[in-house]
């Protein structure tokens, strides 16, 4: 196997004339560039130079080599000062899929702080709601994926070889229209809203909502249901009904004619940003965990207070 270095020095030869020139150009030896000549006519066994007196020249093969090597060395040198680029995050590319709320909140931070650290960093978008979105980044279709699920709810394992990095707890509030019975209320048990009409949000929500329900001691009336949160808030300040969604949900609607309250008991999502064990290694994957850890955590501070949510704070884990 024709080896890089052994291209160099052969090159280096070729251009000098000598070894002992090749040696003071590559800043080595004669003795080392000798070895490195005879290890590369060992690979292609056949001889590449003629030595004659003090002279030297190449052979037919030699020259051969010499003409291929010089596209050789400029591929590799190209390859390496590329790979050093994304390395050193003068350059790379991070494909992100994330459902919906956490596009519209924390991904817009993180990206704009992954750009103003890293330039060169450049980022993709796709939404996509889990499990979906965790099959994508399995199926090599993305290198990060904002997720969510549920605390308490059956498959925790899904996500065990996969690197999970937790973002916040994202607890659910109720939505109903400002003139509603319990728009004022400091806290709403779930179960007061049983006789009401509801509004469901994506499938995934949907059947959180009705297990809550059903664990209240009743099941919910869904006379619409919409992947579209701005439309959930929009059939709620209409007087259609009542919903739950995340509360990252409501900081990406900014709904009208609505009121945001409490329920108790409290049911919360954790949100994570995965990638595979592989891709956590490339600096362009790190870097935008971390700033989507950092857009978390400002979201976690200013998130409720903005909504209008009457909540001292929505408590999260720290990576």
């Amino acid at each position: 196997m024709i080896e890089a270095r052994h291209l160099r020095v052969l090159r280096a030869v070729a251009t000098s004339g000598s070894f002992s020139a090749a040696a003071r150009e590559l800043g080595c030896t004669q003795p080392a560039v000798s070895q490195q000549m005879k290890a590369l006519e060992g690979s292609v066994g056949t001889p590449l130079l003629i030595r004659s007196g003090r002279e030297m020249r190449l052979t037919q093969a030699g020259e051969a080599l010499v003409r291929h090597a010089a596209g050789i060395i400029a591929g590799l040198t190209a390859a390496e000062e590329e790979v050093a680029a994304i390395a050193g995050l003068r350059a790379g590319r991070v494909r992100l899929v994330s459902f919906p709320s956490g596009s519209s909140t924390l991904v817009p931070t993180a990206l704009a702080a992954l750009r103003a650290a890293h330039p060169g960093t450049r980022v993709s978008l796709e939404e996509a709601e889990p499990p979906r979105s965790v099959e994508m980044l399995r199926e090599g279709d993305c290198d990060v994926a904002l997720a969510f699920r549920y605390e308490g709810a059956a498959g925790a394992e899904e996500w065990d070889d996969l690197v999970v990095r937790p973002l916040l707890s994202d607890r659910l509030v109720g939505l109903v229209p400002e003139r509603h019975r319990l728009a004022r209320a400091e806290s709403v048990a779930i179960g007061e809203l049983a006789d009401e009409p509801w509004i469901a949000g994506c499938p995934r929500c949907r059947g959180q909502l009705v297990e809550v329900c059903e664990t209240a001691g009743f099941t919910p009336r869904i006379d619409f249901a919409t992947d579209d949160y701005p439309a959930v808030a929009g059939l709620v300040g209409a007087g259609l009904g009542v919903a739950v969604l995340p509360q990252l949900a409501i900081e990406s609607v900014r709904p009208r004619g609505v009121r945001t309250v409490v329920l108790e008991p409290a049911v919360r999502r954790e949100i994570v940003a995965l990638t595979l064990p592989d891709l956590a290694q490339v600096p362009a994957v790190t870097a935008t965990l971390e700033k989507l850890a950092g857009a978390a955590a400002r979201s976690e501070g200013a998130g409720v207070r903005g909504s209008g949510v009457r909540e001292s704070g929505v408590r999260g884990r720290r990576a």
